[in-house]
């Protein structure tokens, strides 16, 4: 039998995790994002042409045309490549933002570089480097976060913080003791902006206070009711003894509608993303109202880059018109303006 290899493991674990996102119901059983209690206050007269709203937004140097980005997902198998590449084109089209998945296999085996490389694809797109955050307690440091950025031209870097994933994985990395002091030390090294992203359970304020203390340059809430990656693991899991430790963590985590109000409170004057759950144009206007700059996308776009460019395309577009009309209805005309929107919160 073949001795598998760390970095075949990486690769066989991106796959695994592209594999059920398409295939299995990962999505929170009952917790919901809490965007669905939130409700616009519909402007009839808002004396307003659609054609005057602007969404654009500008961010680490770049522009964007809509205050969207195609949330970090995959890379290290040669099927994210290819859907890499078609959110990439599309992302290039639609002057919209683009993080990539994970790149510790691309460190650990540089051949598969090439699988998040797309910026000869998308020159002008504001675009994100990605690593886990607890790898800093496992031997990386600025040189490495360094490398992930140019290998793939990137204007920041995403770290992500995926304590609960790592946990429930048989084969995760756990020790996130002191990480703090480590995170302070890359953003004050590197030499682009550093983003703190979770991925699917969300920030408390003080975890967004002492990341903002640490020098971070944007928060990522990803909070809960969209993907569960408890429940991808749960998929995923090699005996009944994981699955059962995974499957009892499926409705863990902190609303995203929640995860974001922390965020502005816990960071007043750092760009908030958005992500968790979100699933129209709505949906991002209302993180907005929230106080968001921007709303982040992983699940609608992994399966619409799993079709082709064009699905993609026509799913920006979709959430870029969402959003609009969504401003001419509530009266305003610019993000910074839907920011300052009220909701009403629906009690049910």
């Amino acid at each position: 039998m073949t001795k598998v290899t760390p970095d075949t493991q990486i690769e066989s674990r991106k796959a695994d995790h592209i594999r059920i996102n398409l295939e299995e119901d990962v999505q929170f059983p009952r917790l919901k994002t809490g965007l669905e209690r939130l409700r616009f206050l519909h402007q009839a007269l808002p004396e307003l042409n659609l054609s005057e709203v602007d969404t654009s937004i500008d961010l680490f140097g770049k522009t964007l045309a809509s205050p969207l980005l195609i949330s970090s997902m995959t890379g290290g198998t040669e099927l994210a490549q290819r859907l890499n590449e078609n959110l990439a084109v599309a992302a290039q089209t639609n002057r919209i933002a683009l993080g990539v998945g994970s790149q510790r296999a691309a460190l650990r085996d540089p051949g598969l570089a090439r699988t998040y490389q797309v910026r000869h694809l998308a020159p002008d797109v504001l675009l994100l480097a990605n690593v886990g955050a607890v790898q800093l307690n496992y031997g990386y440091g600025t040189d490495e976060c360094r490398r992930v950025v140019d290998m793939i031209e990137a204007d920041a870097l995403i770290l992500h913080f995926n304590v609960l994933q790592e946990a429930v994985q048989p084969e995760g990395d756990t020790n996130f003791a002191g990480l703090l002091r480590r995170v302070e030390v890359v953003c004050r090294e590197l030499e682009v902006p550093v983003i703190a992203k979770e991925v699917g359970w969300g920030f408390s304020e003080q975890n967004v206070r002492d990341l903002a203390n640490a020098g971070v340059g944007a928060i990522d809430v990803a909070g809960s009711g969209g993907t569960s990656w408890s429940e991808v693991e749960y998929h995923r899991a090699p005996t009944a003894f994981h699955a059962q430790v995974a499957a009892a963590f499926s409705d863990w985590g902190i609303a995203t509608a929640d995860a974001v109000r922390f965020a502005v409170r816990g960071a007043p004057d750092l760009p908030i993303i958005a992500s968790g759950g979100l699933r129209d144009g709505i949906d991002v206007a209302k993180c907005i109202a929230l106080g968001a700059l921007l709303g982040g996308l992983a699940g609608p776009f992994l399966k619409a880059a799993n079709e082709s460019v064009d699905v993609v395309d026509e799913l920006i577009r979709v959430l870029s018109t969402q959003l609009r009309v969504a401003m001419l209805c509530s009266g305003v005309s610019s993000i910074a303006d839907l920011q300052q929107v009220h909701l009403l919160e629906v009690i049910s």
